[in-house]
């Protein structure tokens, strides 16, 4: 296998994850923190969903994202760090050429669609706050339930030429990737063709597409602050606003890192690799981890319920 790491070769069969390079002393030590956040992810995201199904009060739209979020934190994890913990603890470098396709859709298909649930959750959040008599007329159940199909459909179509496109390129460098997961130009970079337009249509969904999220959502949050300040007294705005905080926090988690990467990985010249490639787990495992607690939090509703359903186990 190492043989076909530097010779010639058109359809590679497999790929090598160098997991971190520059730090493969550490990969044991690296592996500590990186699992522990992937325990806390599985328990989080699943507390989530337990709380909201066995608790009928919190059968609403916002929860029903909420749930969905909960999903696709953990289809993503689970898709990238039991091969990263394998790398890091036995030395499994080998994704078949297939699997590395698969790893990556999945991987980009649910960043597109957890940016669509927070486009969700802020026009429930628009909803709630400048029309509140309205809200469980206008979000209704079917329409919650059409929006999250429109927002699987969405990451799903838009994603889906970045396999095919890779799969057309003749691949004659290296089938090294170095870092511990596949990802568009990560695979992109090691063809040896003309893959501007993998590249351009790559920029296209990470930018313009959630771009406009970001723009809609702004837009969502200047009309809540313009309702907000219309409030009589500055206790109902406090609290008013406090609805908003969770989805706020979870928003700059999630957008923060993913345009810091996007940008790094295209103009990466400056940035030393071992940097990148930590900064890249950061932004794939921290969200995940934190979403559960930030809801978990500064949700009354969910907190409330943990703290009920520890109660009666302790008694």
């Amino acid at each position: 296998m190492s043989d076909s790491n530097t010779t010639d070769f058109t359809n590679p069969s497999t790929f090598i994850l160098m997991g971190i390079p520059g730090l493969e002393e550490a990969h044991v030590w690296i592996s500590i923190p990186f699992c522990t956040m992937y325990a806390i992810t599985i328990l989080g995201n699943f507390t989530v969903l337990f709380i909201v199904k066995t608790e009928p009060s919190l059968h609403g739209p916002m929860y029903y994202f909420l749930c969905m979020l909960a999903v696709i934190d953990l289809v993503v994890s689970t898709s990238i760090l039991p091969k990263m913990l394998a790398i890091f603890w036995f030395n499994s470098r080998e994704i078949d050429f297939s699997a590395c396709l698969t790893q990556l859709y999945v991987f980009h298909c649910l960043s597109v669609m957890e940016s669509g649930i927070f486009v969700a959750m802020a026009l429930d959040r628009y909803v709630a706050i400048c029309h509140p008599l309205r809200h469980s007329t206008i979000l209704t159940t079917p329409v919650v339930a059409k929006g999250g199909l429109a927002v699987v459909l969405r990451g799903s179509m838009l994603v889906l030429p970045y396999p095919f496109l890779l799969r057309q390129w003749p691949y004659c460098k290296t089938n090294i990737i170095l870092q511990p997961y596949c990802t568009h130009m990560a695979v992109a970079k090691l063809a040896c063709a003309d893959t501007r337009v993998s590249s351009y249509y790559g920029l296209f969904v990470q930018f313009w597409v959630m771009s406009l999220d970001v723009i809609f959502i702004a837009v969502s949050y200047i009309q809540i602050l313009r309702a907000i300040f219309c409030l009589p007294t500055k206790d109902a705005r406090l609290k008013t606003f406090g609805t908003c905080i969770s989805h706020l926090c979870a928003i700059l988690v999630f957008y923060i890192p993913h345009f810091f990467f996007s940008l790094t990985y295209r103009f990466q010249q400056n940035v030393p690799r071992h940097f990148h490639v930590l900064i890249a787990n950061v932004y794939l495992l921290f969200p995940p981890m934190v979403n559960p607690i930030i809801y978990g939090v500064r949700t009354k509703e969910i907190w409330g319920r943990l703290l009920r359903l520890f109660t009666q186990k302790g008694t």
